[in-house]
């Protein structure tokens, strides 16, 4: 079950610096040095050196162990160091890795990273080539041999339940893709910039697994992104505003399977979200309604209508007229589907621009953001505020 009272992380750590690679199709480097450059970046934005860091925390997918990254990066002794499991569900998580270690006194500085070159290299996309026995494949054992191979095909099992349920047609899906790709059309560093789409665009665009088509589907991309966290008090004293780390919770729902939970009860919606929304909302005592921006993980555009559902932004089967009606600032660097996808580390890197006042589509006022990491997976999110 989750948490039934607040826990004792928030306000503990903050975000202090970010800082990213190009986001390419065809990086022309090694997943290692994409990592470096990712945390050199980060730590040259928040002031710090290498030798200020005695931490990492990456993905288990990630090919750059602490340690080799660590030591290409020049950075010394290390006393805590983590992998998080579950792909893109992962990503909220390092940061809670992070600060966790932070504020037991584990670690001062810990930088957060994702690197890998998945376009170029390895692409997730194509789906399940080879896997090596293990209990966890078991559950997928139950799904390939009737042609469900790649994550787009067992995304759409969830969606076509989800639109026969409430009676909706694709063109549900398509306000994600057009809100997305509006915002990244502002963007320089988008691999969509000056590119936006309408919902007649989304239409035609070809079927890749029906109900999705290929503007439901996130990119692949070549990059790398860091993230430095650190205590509170000490982000104070630092060149950039600190992003507090209000809430941080990690979540996994019964049944829960990697991608393939189709023996649940209910298909329309995404339990491992709800665990997760429920431990930030009690955790940080705040609601949908103060929340200034949504960074919604993005991988397939059904599971931002669900997840934002999950959350309580609206009701279930609403989140289309949510979306369309523009309620709550979405992904507005544009996105997995329209910047680029680095399994959702580039959106936290968002939520603190837009803390800082300086996202190029930046929401005045923002005080407070939430992200959410990778979902048909277990799952993580976040809670970032304005210092004061």
């Amino acid at each position: 079950m989750s948490i039934s009272s607040r826990d004792a992380l928030g306000g503990r750590a903050a975000i202090a610096g970010i800082g990213a690679t190009e986001f390419s199709k065809d990086s022309g480097r090694s997943e290692l040095k994409l990592a470096v450059e990712a945390v050199h970046t980060a730590l040259v934005d928040a002031g710090l050196s290498p030798a200020d860091v005695d931490g990492l925390v990456t993905f288990t997918m990630d090919t750059s162990p602490e340690i080799t990254v660590a030591q290409a990066a020049g950075i010394g002794e290390l006393s805590f160091f983590s992998r998080i499991h579950y792909g893109g569900g992962a990503a909220c998580a390092t940061v809670q890795q992070a600060a966790l270690a932070v504020a037991a006194g584990v670690a001062e500085v810990v930088v957060c990273y994702r690197a890998f070159n998945e376009r170029s290299g390895r692409r997730f996309g194509s789906g399940v080539q080879h896997r090596e026995p293990s209990a966890e494949g078991a559950a997928l054992g139950w799904n390939l041999p009737f042609g469900l191979l790649t994550p787009g095909s067992w995304v759409a099992m969830t969606a076509q339940r989800y639109l026969h349920t409430y009676g909706l047609t694709p063109e549900a899906f398509g306000h994600v893709a057009v809100t997305d790709r509006r915002h990244a059309a502002n963007n320089p560093a988008a691999y969509f910039y000056e590119k936006p789409i309408t919902l007649a665009d989304h239409a035609d665009s070809r079927w890749i697994a029906e109900p999705l088509r290929l503007l439901d589907c996130c990119q692949e991309t070549d990059g790398g992104q860091a993230i430095v966290v650190t205590s509170a008090e000490r982000a104070r004293d630092l060149p950039q505003p600190p992003a507090v780390i209000v809430a941080a919770a990690q979540g996994a729902a019964r049944a829960q399977e990697q991608m393939t939970s189709f023996y649940r009860d209910d298909l329309t919606g995404l339990p491992e979200t709800g665990v997760v929304a429920r431990q930030l909302w009690q955790t940080s005592g705040l609601a949908p309604g103060d929340m200034d921006v949504g960074i919604i993980y993005d991988h397939f555009t059904p599971f931002v209508l669900m997840q934002l559902e999950e959350f309580g932004f609206c009701k279930p089967g609403e989140a289309a007229e949510f979306v369309a009606a523009d309620v709550l600032p979405l992904n507005t660097h544009g996105g997995q589907l329209g910047e680029a996808y680095l399994h959702g580390m580039n959106g936290i890197a968002e939520a603190v621009r837009q803390l800082r006042g300086t996202s190029v589509n930046q929401i005045p006022g923002a005080a407070r953001t939430l992200v959410t990491a990778g979902t048909g997976v277990p799952t993580s999110g976040l809670i970032l505020g304005a210092d004061g």
